[in-house]
């Protein structure tokens, strides 16, 4: 297959990552609850946990919108996808010495682990769109730990909104290619 078609084949069978950001964003909007109104070691647990969720809830909300949330066995970018997704663990380890030095680091520090991990989608689903919120993801988190206000949750309410906007705006994107 060409990359061009195994692109094409990814955005088509998860809706251009609708349902994985649409879920991600959920997590990061209860997290931030959780982190605001409950205490910040639960919006913490909530991320951390919620994230060990993410490929399950997508699949089940690929398939209730009628995707496959599968490829063929010829498309190579699913184990790219793969790579991708254990970034975000792994990298965790430096969200968790972030938090260390400075509680209030936690969001910050996982908004640019999760901004990073969303560059390679560029590749694995052809849409350029996923670079602006690479961008704004690792910007914005590197801007709230360094000059923001010193509020816990601020980093989780930003990220879910950008992450459930993206959601839609690269679904919107898929539906109007698909209609060409």
């Amino acid at each position: 297959m060409k990359i061009t078609d195994c692109q094409r084949e990814m955005r088509s069978a998860f809706l251009g990552g609708f349902a994985g950001q649409l879920v991600s964003g959920i997590i990061w909007l209860v997290a931030a609850a959780l982190g605001t109104w409950l205490a910040p070691r639960a919006g913490m647990i909530a991320l951390f946990f919620g994230s060990m969720a993410l490929f399950p809830l997508t699949q089940l909300g690929v398939r209730l919108l009628g995707r496959p949330g599968k490829v063929s066995p010829e498309n190579g970018l699913w184990s790219l996808g793969t790579q991708v997704a254990f970034t975000v663990p792994l990298n965790f380890l430096l969200v968790g010495a972030a938090t260390l030095y400075r509680e209030n680091w936690f969001f910050p520090a996982a908004m640019v682990v999760v901004g990073a991990h969303y560059l390679p989608f560029i590749t694995l689903y052809g849409m350029k769109v996923f670079g602006i919120l690479a961008g704004l993801l690792v910007v914005t988190g590197a801007g709230l730990a360094l000059y923001g206000p010193d509020m816990f949750s601020l980093g989780g309410w930003v990220t879910a909104v950008l992450l459930i906007a993206f959601a839609f705006i690269g679904r919107h994107l898929i539906l109007r290619e698909e209609q060409q």
